[in-house]
């Protein structure tokens, strides 16, 4: 749990980045969310997953190594025939049970957040050692281009990756 903790404690507050017109209101789309904890909840070993099942979504966060379900949350969908409502119910529910096992704070989107605290800037997890060491077999430039965005990246390993993506242009 000291993992999960970790990354509760690095993942700060986000910013509603998405409109709904139907409501008139923003909200904090799942993307987003997704985008910002993968590469956190990766650097701890830990992987998420959101499969479906039967007439059920569930958000799970899993240890990598041993494949144990560390926290989970399952919710039934409704019974909805019409895809595209299926596919928004199953899309909302994705984004609110991983709000929820992540305790992720929104930013507000009305007046009271001029006057809140100014959250702590989001960092990038740093590449390790070990990190470096499996895309020095990788063979797929883009991969490398990945970490490039969601890591802190050193002097140092940015020699190493530069080396080879060389390498791979070829």
């Amino acid at each position: 749990m000291k993992r999960l903790l970790k990354v509760q404690q690095e993942i700060g507050t986000l910013s509603k980045n998405a409109k709904n017109p139907f409501f008139k209101s923003q909200y904090l789309d799942l993307n987003t969310i997704i985008q910002h904890v993968t590469p956190l909840l990766n650097a701890e070993g830990l992987l998420l997953v959101q499969p479906l099942s039967g007439d059920s979504v569930t958000t799970a966060i899993l240890d990598a190594e041993t494949g144990d379900t560390l926290v989970s949350s399952t919710l039934n969908l409704p019974n909805i025939t019409d895809p595209q409502k299926l596919g928004g119910a199953i899309t909302y529910f994705r984004r609110y049970t991983l709000k929820s096992l992540l305790a992720i704070a929104e930013e507000d989107d009305d007046g009271n957040k001029a006057s809140a605290p100014t959250p702590k800037p989001v960092t990038k997890p740093a590449l390790t050692q070990k990190q470096l060491d499996e895309l020095s077999k990788e063979e797929d430039i883009e991969v490398l281009r990945g970490f490039y965005k969601t890591h802190e990246i050193t002097k140092e390993q940015e020699v190493v990756l530069t080396k080879l993506a060389l390498k791979l242009k070829g």
